[in-house]
């Protein structure tokens, strides 16, 4: 049974949406954490620290961090696989241009694809350099996550990559959020400008909460 709604296009449709709201629910507790940063380096080392002992003591250390991880490693590969193979069987079923012009998409619909592709990359970067401290500059150093961050974006390329990928993800979030709407069934003509309004509310706090973090360290008022 599961195969078979896996192998279905509305099957891999639920699954992109459901994935999708679960990495959705994760962008904005992590937004808010690291607003945190804002308070100073005591506030966030702690916060960091923090996210570690969650569940302690029935959890042993770091625990739930990770079950998180899992979660969300899950998430982004079901969504990434079925995204692919929606995109292949459109692809296939429509091998050829249509003789008449389709209707204008919104810039965030047109650029769903490589959006992904580059928050995809975007994400891999992001571990390396913050969380194993492999790409970072200026030293990685264990345990204190505040400098870490303020060394990152006193680069200008780590300001752009991040930046670049959080517009990716406002568009991203703008239309994925409606779509997973429709794809659950809480969309109708009622609803639709309320949905709407919620996913560019969304997009916009999210885009703003997370290029905020780079704006601080760049204007020296987080340093």
């Amino acid at each position: 049974m599961a195969r078979t709604v896996w192998d279905s296009t509305v099957g891999k449709k639920t699954v992109m949406a459901v994935s999708g709201l679960i990495m959705l629910l994760y962008l904005v507790a992590h937004m808010i954490g690291n607003l945190k940063i804002y308070f100073g380096a005591g506030e966030f080392n702690h916060y960091a620290h923090w996210l570690r002992t969650v569940g302690e003591p029935f959890m042993h250390y770091e625990w739930t961090l990770w079950l998180i991880r899992v979660v969300l490693v899950v998430a982004v590969a079901a969504h990434a696989v079925s995204a692919f193979q929606l995109s292949r069987r459109d692809i296939k079923a429509r091998p050829t241009r249509y003789v008449h012009a389709r209707p204008r998409a919104s810039y965030a619909t047109r650029t769903m694809r490589w959006g992904g592709v580059i928050l995809g990359l975007f994400i891999v970067w992001h571990i390396l350099d913050l969380t194993t401290g492999t790409v970072h500059s200026g030293g990685f150093q264990e345990g204190h996550p505040y400098q870490n961050v303020v060394d990152t974006f006193s680069t200008w390329y780590g300001d752009v990559i991040y930046i670049v990928a959080m517009l990716a993800l406002g568009l991203h979030i703008r239309h994925g959020f409606w779509s997973a709407a429709q794809t659950l069934g809480a969309g109708s003509r009622r609803r639709d400008r309320a949905l709407k309004t919620v996913a560019n509310v969304l997009a916009l706090l999210l885009t703003a909460g997370f290029i905020a973090v780079p704006v601080g360290v760049m204007t020296g008022v987080v340093s």
